[in-house]
């Protein structure tokens, strides 16, 4: 009976999130909130339709788990060192001046120091889940904004093993120093061992498992990995979640990280789904509606101070205003594990019930409306980082000491100096193009500057700046950032300011083609097409398609940036039935070896096409190619022979020239 409870429980969640996220997103409300509303109508507090909660929480936990390990694989040891600014200098900073400023206040509203700082505690924790899910789901992961959140986020998670240690000394209890510091130490070991073992035993381990061709057995094995190592981390202080991306990173290192995330994310956004709506189900509506002036001033005082200490943080690692706004905005609310805290505190004495009962509501409540925030922060960090006096700040930082660029004309701009800027960069200064780069990573400006790009830190949302990069006079803007809103933003600017200029757009999203358009780019090229491009054309040649076919396609479907594809309206044309008849055919070479019996002969007395039916097509002499070599040419030994005939045909003209009969015949 427990297993069909159990069992009617999940139909129940599953039912009814689909349902009310189905009719939230008729009206454009994110998943997210739909699976915590959700939560609340079949939780305890709602209708009461799920009563094992516990149940729930745990599958729950699996979700938490299985999102951080898809991120890990999506990272590498060698980007999160690149991110270590982000890590230590963001993540330090936002930990220290949330604590420190929301003990301040707890303490000048209840003057108990120790609630004050388990109280700081509480609030200094973001919701990780949350915020990478929204990150993935909008693409902003690799974002410069997306970037510093995950990397807060990270110290976040480290933080949360002093903070559970140092509950017992918070309320009294005491603490053994030592204790603690075997603990940290352990800790530490266990995350050295894991990122050790990234390097060399993982990757030979799964290369192992994937010799035997079993599907089964690496899904199974890449679950032991995720699911293991959460477990052993858990087992030395550190969270599941931690540990779980720390997995992710391992599998990273290796060469099937790709097919790990495919086979993993089935698994994770079913079990995110059960996250959320626990989560939901913690919401006590008649509470809520009691209480709705402390919690809604409780919200408030949160989500300011939030976005206060964020924003200070991501600006004291060297970002940009807008940068940090966005960080700010999408960090403000209370994370999961601030729950499991807040538990703790309840037990040890540190908090009151009704103190837990606010702190549980108003944390929901900053959960609920973070998806609506995150979806206006780009537009929010833009207007504030468009206000005049921040603008005059930012300008001391956007300008780089070296001063402006000298002034050019009929120049390219580059948005950006990842991949594309840098493959951009060098085909432009082999081509004696004139060109400069705006590029937003101080660290990557201040060593290509060394090496003699034309290189300057600035924000392309800018006409300043875009100005300061003679933007009236440039003849060409490439933008190639990973950030959708700062793309739209930097289009819109740049065609205002110079209407006749060209701009070239690359995104990776499908839908932020037409829009990239309507703001005033020329040309948008979206990866995933591009990729499509790529591979659709090597197939059909493969098919032995004609060469001016296929490029006949491609101009097709780049055209109107590329709308054939967005359509779907491809012309119903059958190219590998229309030139079946060249699916056989094969080329291959034939070297003329020292005391081959065709020296001598010409391509005439070989009689190669009535023989066998195959053709030389073209032969080297040297250096020296000669293309359809007329039948009174003599071979000599070392001519290379091109033949194209179909596959049989060749073998037998291999034997053919190899043997007396072409002579014979020449007689006859």
């Amino acid at each position: 009976m427990v297993e069909s409870e159990f069992l009617k429980s999940l139909v129940i969640i599953f039912g009814v999130s689909a349902a009310v996220v189905f009719l939230l997103h008729r009206l454009k409300i994110p998943s997210i909130v739909g699976f915590l509303v959700a939560g609340l109508i079949i939780g305890p507090y709602g209708i009461g339709l799920v009563e094992d909660v516990h149940a729930v929480e745990i599958m729950a936990e699996i979700g938490v788990i299985l999102l951080l390990f898809t991120i890990g694989v999506e990272f590498s040891v060698t980007k999160l060192m690149r991110m270590r600014k982000a890590i230590l200098g963001g993540g330090g900073a936002q930990i220290l001046l949330t604590i420190v400023l929301s003990a301040t206040a707890a303490y000048l509203m209840t003057g108990y120091t120790n609630r004050a700082v388990f109280t700081g505690f509480l609030v200094a924790l973001s919701s990780t889940a949350i915020v990478l899910k929204m990150l993935s789901e909008r693409g902003e992961t690799d974002t410069p904004h997306g970037r510093m959140m995950i990397g807060i986020l990270i110290f976040q998670d480290l933080c949360v093993v002093p903070m559970m240690l140092l509950v017992p000394a918070l309320s009294g209890e005491g603490i053994n120093v030592t204790d603690v510091a075997i603990k940290m130490l352990k800790a530490a070991l266990i995350i050295a061992a894991v990122l050790l073992s990234a390097r060399w035993l993982v990757p030979n381990l799964l290369h192992q498992v994937v010799r035997t061709r079993s599907r089964e057995l690496f899904i199974t094995t890449i679950i032991l990995f995720c699911l293991g190592i959460a477990l052993l981390t858990s087992r030395f202080g550190l969270s599941l979640a931690l540990g779980a991306f720390l997995a992710g990173l391992i599998i990273s290192e290796s060469e099937y990280a790709h097919q790990a995330t495919a086979d993993i994310l089935p698994f994770k956004e079913s079990f995110m789904g059960l996250f959320f709506v626990s989560v939901g189900m913690l919401m006590n509506a008649g509470y809520m509606a009691g209480n709705w002036q402390k919690i809604s001033v409780t919200v408030g005082l949160i989500f300011g101070l939030k976005v206060i200490t964020g924003t200070i943080s991501v600006l004291a690692t060297g970002s940009p205003f807008r940068t940090a706004v966005s960080a700010g905005l999408g960090l403000a609310q209370i994370g999961e594990f601030s729950f499991v805290l807040a538990v703790a505190g309840k037990t040890s004495g540190l908090i009151s019930e009704d103190f837990y009962q606010i702190f549980l509501s108003s944390s929901v409540a900053t959960m609920l409306i973070t998806p609506f925030v995150m979806k206006a922060a780009p537009s929010v960090s833009a207007w504030v980082a468009s206000r005049r006096l921040l603008e005059k700040v930012d300008k001391l930082k956007r300008i780089s000491k070296e001063g402006p660029p000298a002034k050019r004309q009929g120049h390219v701009i580059i948005i950006g100096f990842g991949l594309n800027g840098k493959n951009l960069a060098r085909v432009l200064r082999e081509a004696e193009i004139p060109y400069v780069v705006l590029e937003m990573n101080s660290d990557t400006v201040r060593k290509m500057m060394k090496k003699g790009e034309p290189i300057y830190y600035g924000d392309g949302t800018g006409a300043e700046i875009l100005h300061k990069l003679n933007i009236e006079k440039a003849r060409l803007l490439v933008v190639a950032i990973s950030d959708p809103a700062s793309t739209r933003t930097t289009v819109s600017v740049a065609r205002h300011e110079n209407p006749d200029i060209y701009i070239i757009v690359r995104t990776r999203y499908i839908a932020e083609v037409d829009e990239l358009i309507a703001l005033g780019a020329n040309e948008v090229i979206p990866e995933e097409f591009e990729t499509s491009v790529e591979i659709f054309s090597r197939v059909l040649h493969n098919y032995q398609v004609p060469g001016n076919v296929i490029t006949d396609y491609v101009s097709s479907i780049r055209k109107d940036s590329y709308s054939v594809l967005r359509t779907v309206d491809l012309p119903p044309k059958h190219l590998a039935e229309r030139y079946s008849f060249l699916k056989d055919i094969e080329t291959e070479t034939y070297l003329i070896k020292e005391f081959s019996k065709v020296i001598g002969h010409s391509i005439k007395e070989l009689n190669l096409r009535a023989e066998t039916g195959v053709t030389v097509i073209a032969l080297q002499r040297g250096e020296e190619i000669h293309q359809n070599p007329p039948p009174d040419f003599v071979l000599k030994e070392g001519d290379i022979l091109l033949l194209i005939g179909r596959k049989k045909d060749i073998n037998h003209a291999k034997d053919y020239l190899e043997s007396d009969k072409f002579i014979a015949m020449k007689y006859h």
